[in-house]
């Protein structure tokens, strides 16, 4: 029996080293997800350390690392194994992020100057507590229903779902939360951020300070065949850059994420790999460089902070809404956008009503028809930052419907002939949103 019992301690100890030895290249970037999650949802969500490694960590390799944070100090630490520990720090304004051995915790930073008077209406339009309102048009029933579909029951652990908000004429039609989650919870939307990424050039277009079809303003580009790259084509995802995007592995878009000190800089330092609108390609790297491009439309640092909340997130009352850094104090949009999923539902509304926010023009209304126009090669399936149904990836879901989408299953969909926005947030990527969409829009009695 000891024979066996060494035999077998040996077998697990052989089956531990080589696990440790296989995963070893990935460690950093496991121990660097883990501390940035847990950083950004105890800070800026108030979640305990038991809720973030039961929801937002719950996922495969990222279950290793053990995690702790520090409320005086604003970090938290994660490691795995006790190698490769990674640390991320929280600041006021910009959120959490994740640092290496040399950034110098002593420089001075700017943080958004953020001016929130409230909007004295109604929500969503406003800041003032919803009206109850009927609709004789909506089966009440069976969009309760769809709904409550949406969530686990007591017990189950499949479905995911945090937040479900519906909008429908200008009025909260629905809405359910899963345990631990309310109203007023900040949820991290990941690459829905792309979305707001690319409003900033609508805006700007709007205010003709920039013009879309024009070469990307990138100095490294003009010697090589990269400057016949335009900002519609980084848009579009389609600038026939180099990039790989596939979170299963060591790749272009988990290195930047969880190793980069200046995400703007990955996916400029690429080369081409085709003709630019030749090829549709997903990269997260596109949109960080986008928002570098934005970075140069300032005079200054602090002018780039301030846009983003002046602009737009401030402008419509998405109050809960922040945008978070990279070391180099980069908004990371690609990727790093936290919002109430109320607020992330105003998004939505604004681009329902093409870019109209009670009588002010924020962009032009044939933005909304750019950003949900399919770019080529991409089967009907993206437009401008925005993901769309035009190629009926959702087979019982209007194809008019457009949406931004992150990982782990966030969407904000939005529905211009049924006048209806649905937002859902969570932590499955094998969620049923066919199910959910059609089920809220055969609500709709018309």
């Amino acid at each position: 029996m000891r024979k066996f019992l060494k035999f077998f301690g040996l077998i697990v100890l052989a089956g531990l080293i080589y696990g440790v030895a296989a995963n070893y290249p990935k460690l950093e970037l496991i121990s660097g997800f883990a501390a940035k999650s847990v950083a950004s949802g105890h800070f800026i969500d108030h979640r305990s350390l038991e809720l973030i490694n039961q929801t937002d960590n719950d996922l495969p390799l990222v279950r290793l690392a053990k995690n702790s944070f520090d409320d005086a100090g604003k970090w938290a630490l994660s490691s795995v194994y006790g190698l490769k520990e990674r640390k991320a720090i929280y600041r006021e304004g910009l959120g959490a992020t994740l640092i290496d051995d040399d950034f110098d915790l002593t420089l001075p930073y700017e943080v958004p100057n953020r001016l929130q008077p409230g909007i004295q209406k109604p929500y969503p339009l406003g800041t003032l507590p919803e009206k109850d309102t009927i609709f004789d048009d909506i089966d009440t029933p069976k969009l309760k229903t769809a709904i409550e579909n949406a969530f686990d029951q007591k017990g189950e652990k499949s479905k995911r779902t945090r937040a479900v908000v519906v909008l429908y004429k200008d009025h909260l039609l629905g809405e359910q939360y899963a345990p631990g989650f309310n109203k007023n919870s900040k949820i991290l939307g990941w690459s829905m951020t792309k979305s707001i990424t690319g409003t900033y050039f609508g805006i700007l277009q709007h205010q003709h300070k920039i013009n879309i079809n024009q070469p990307a303003p990138i100095a490294e580009w003009q010697k090589d065949e990269r400057k016949k790259i335009t900002l519609n084509d980084l848009l579009h995802m389609n600038s026939g850059l180099e990039w790989e995007e596939n979170y299963e592995k060591i790749c272009d878009a988990t290195q930047m994420l969880f190793l980069s000190k200046d995400m703007s800089r990955v996916q400029l330092e690429k080369p081409l790999i085709g003709p630019p609108n030749q090829s549709w390609n997903y990269s997260s790297g596109t949109t960080n460089l986008l928002s570098g491009i934005l970075k140069k439309q300032f005079n200054s640092h602090q002018q780039y902070l301030d846009f983003w909340y002046s602009s737009l997130l401030d402008k419509i009352g998405m109050y809960s809404a922040l945008v978070e850094t990279d070391m180099s104090g980069n908004f990371v949009g690609s990727s790093y956008g936290w919002a109430t999923a109320r607020d992330w539902a105003k998004f939505g509304l604004l681009y329902l009503h093409k870019g109209n926010w009670n009588g002010e023009q924020i962009f032009d209304e044939n933005w909304a028809k750019y950003v949900s126009t399919p770019t080529q090669t991409s089967n009907g399936n993206y437009g401008a930052q925005f993901w769309l149904n035009d190629g009926g990836k959702f087979p019982d879901v209007p194809r008019e419907m457009f949406y931004c989408s992150g990982f782990q299953g966030q969407m904000v969909a939005i529905f211009p002939k049924h006048d209806l926005v649905v937002v859902r947030m969570g932590t499955s990527e094998d969620f049923d949103f066919n199910a959910l969409l059609s089920g809220i829009v055969n609500s709709l009695k018309k």
